[in-house]
């Protein structure tokens, strides 16, 4: 049986990096000057570097084209496919019909994979996809695994992804009209406003027009109520049965999410699967989720794995993080006994902080007896992140081969 693929979101060039460095086999990310996705942090210099580090190391990176075209996109498009061309990417990701058929006709060698936007829900449909020329079809969030499992048993001849973590939509796969609507952004173009995350205030009563005097009450409380806001996806605790369900790519989401996010997700995946080849009678998920926990969520749910999700999936009075775990910093060098820390979160001294190695799963525990700023190496008793990036220096015992540029640390708070 064939090792899935681990496909973690690149959002920028040292996420990119960073996913890589944690085990991931590939990732996705989308090229802003085409205006076709918002939000990214990739300018094309650094999405050529980060190929061609990818293609070093023998990773893959897929490029997002998965916007569903107005007539004024048509005019990106000869610049996006001369930038294809460049950047000789190992796929590129599509969801309206009309630019495959134009990918295809002007770059007929470069794979397509074809974007959950489009809602490949059925065999037929993926069926359709494979005959047109697609090489994978990103099943939609909606399909239970019964379904994925029985297009896996009818589409032998082209590959399959799905997605196994991250944030769940209200709406069909990302395609919400209630961003758009709300807020003027599309959520189709990475630009959602998780409308859905919102406090509503609200007090109804609902009636369906064949069951008179049946009343479904939505009343808002002290914590207001989120009537839309889902749980996060998380199928950890289902891995074992899709990787022997033979499923080509498993997916995690989060373009726009921290170093932290990346780092997390892809050692803990990685971790996981390897795990379970090794000894797939012994393999239990229970650790792996521990570490899960770690990262900011909303509470986690299996979505569509057993069909239709049940209330437990949602969280009508709370959209706030159920983790008390913090993005610390970034470690960008380490010598002489010292590490160097790039900032994301306060660091006091007498702070215990978690450094995540590459090399190992359990985290590296040191308490902070010293903290020094890196610009004029003096001593201080905390450090914070500021509008520039803040660096720190504090001391470290051991082998600190084992913390390479971009580890991951993290703190716990209060």
């Amino acid at each position: 049986m064939k090792k899935p693929e681990l496909l973690l979101p690149a959002g920028s060039l040292s996420r990119l990096e960073t996913a890589f460095l944690y085990g991931a086999d590939a990732v996705y990310a989308g090229i802003p000057e085409m205006s076709l996705r918002a939000k990214s942090k990739f300018p094309l210099e650094e999405m050529e570097q980060g190929i061609s580090f990818a293609h070093i190391l023998g990773k893959k990176v897929y490029l997002a084209l998965n916007l569903f075209s107005h007539n004024k996109d048509i005019m990106h498009l000869e610049k996006f496919t001369k930038v294809l061309k460049a950047l000789n990417p190992d796929g590129v990701i599509i969801s309206d019909p009309g630019i495959f058929q134009y990918i295809k006709q002007e770059i007929p060698q470069i794979p397509i994979h074809i974007s959950t936007q489009a809602n490949v829900c059925s065999w037929l449909t993926v069926d359709f996809w494979k005959n047109l020329g697609a090489d994978l079809c990103v099943l939609g969030r909606e399909v239970s695994f019964s379904e994925a499992k029985e297009i896996r048993e009818k589409c032998r001849n082209i590959k399959l992804e799905i997605f196994i973590h991250g944030s769940m939509c209200i709406s069909y796969s990302g395609r919400c009209l209630m961003s758009a609507f709300m807020a003027s952004r599309s959520a189709n173009r990475g630009a959602c406003a998780h409308s859905c995350r919102w406090k509503y205030k609200s007090k109804l009563l609902l009636e369906e027009e064949l069951r008179p005097g049946e009343y479904l009450e939505m009343e808002e409380d002290d914590n207001g109520s989120y009537i839309l806001n889902s749980k996060d996806l998380c199928l950890m605790p289902k891995l074992d049965k899709i990787i022997n369900a033979e499923i080509d790519s498993l997916k995690i989401e989060g373009r726009n999410k921290s170093e932290y996010y990346t780092a997390q997700t892809a050692r803990v995946y990685r971790k996981a699967i390897d795990d379970y080849f090794d000894n797939p009678d012994g393999w239990q998920s229970d650790k792996y989720m521990k570490e899960l926990m770690t990262l900011q969520n909303r509470g986690y749910a299996t979505g569509f794995f057993d069909g239709i999700p049940r209330e437990e999936s949602q969280d009508y009075t709370d959209t706030s993080s159920k983790s008390n775990y913090r993005n610390a910093g970034v470690i960008k060098g380490s010598a002489n006994g010292f590490l160097t820390i790039e900032l994301r979160h306060k660091l006091k001294k007498g702070d215990e902080i978690e450094i995540l190695s590459p090399f190992k799963f359990e985290p590296v525990k040191i308490i902070l007896t010293k903290i020094y700023n890196k610009d004029n190496n003096r001593l201080v008793e905390e450090l914070a992140p500021g509008k520039v990036n803040q660096s720190a220096k504090i001391p470290a015992d051991g082998d600190l081969s084992i913390f390479p540029e971009n580890t991951i640390i993290r703190i716990k708070i209060a």
